[in-house]
């Protein structure tokens, strides 16, 4: 089969569409048929041949390629879809519903509008459904996003000085783990641990499995080796560096010194 790649956000997933056997260019503006109904996309991934049984259900088709009245009708969707984000708020706040609209989103031929809200719990918004329904002559979908989707929305900036890497290339969230900043020797304190999100930073898995390859190899920590100074045991160890700080007996002094060595100048004993 004969398919594209196509991303109806900057940063968000990719979904793959039949292309009818056409060809797309690379960043071209395609309107699509969704389970939703009609969209506009940008390809992203352009024609390449998958096979079929890879997908558990038929893939919707590329309809053409965007022309000008399409775009200038997409554009004209977003202008209004943030207007409607104020609306939506001020009719949840009259239903006393604890919940906070950050975007929404209609489809190409205006027959649904999406609502994406935060809520510190679940949130019965049927009656609410009802009143934007009316209000906006369109079937309505209200979901409610995560933290990390909501850090993703705003496009603000982490600790590096960087944009977040979630707004700005990141498809999807990867699991973590407080172990990865255990192996990475990083501090615990969640002041420095922690994205906007309030989660652990998504920068904490980029280096795990250097590091974990590290410390397969790296001796442990009271582990004792031998170096050219002598014997000694291991008080630290610098995975980035591939360093170790070996605490030495120096015969000659008749004391033990603290000395740094690269780890291809240590023998390890078993």
């Amino acid at each position: 089969m004969d398919v594209v790649g196509v991303r109806f956000k900057e940063i968000g997933k990719i979904y793959y569409f039949s292309s009818n056997n056409k060809k797309f260019l690379y960043k071209q503006k395609v309107v699509v048929e969704t389970d939703n109904g009609l969209d506009i996309g940008e390809v992203i991934l352009t024609n390449f041949e998958i096979d079929e049984k890879k997908f558990d259900k038929k893939l919707n088709e590329v309809i053409r390629v965007a022309d000008d009245a399409d775009l200038d009708k997409h554009c004209s969707n977003e202008i209004d879809a943030k207007d409607a984000i104020e609306i939506c708020q001020k009719a949840a706040d009259s239903y006393e519903l604890n919940m906070k609209v950050v975007d929404s989103a209609y489809n190409f031929d205006r027959s649904k509008i999406t609502f994406y809200f935060t809520a510190n719990k679940r949130v019965d918004f049927r009656d609410l459904v009802k009143d934007l329904a009316t209000t906006f002559k369109s079937r309505i979908e209200l979901r409610q996003i995560g933290v990390r989707d909501h850090a993703k929305l705003i496009k603000s900036h982490g600790s590096c000085g960087q944009e977040c890497c979630c707004s700005r290339y990141l498809n999807d969230f990867a699991p973590l783990s407080i172990k990865y900043a255990k192996d990475q020797n990083i501090s615990l304190d969640p002041n420095k641990i922690s994205g906007l999100c309030g989660r652990l930073m998504c920068c904490l898995s980029y280096e795990e499995d250097s590091y974990t390859k590290m410390k397969k190899v790296m001796p442990k920590y009271g582990q004792r080796v031998k170096t050219c100074d002598g014997d000694g045991v291991v008080i630290s160890s610098d995975y980035v560096k591939e360093e170790c700080k070996v605490r030495v007996y120096i015969a000659e002094d008749e004391q033990n010194e603290d000395k740094i060595y690269k780890l291809k100048d240590i023998n390890i004993d078993n």
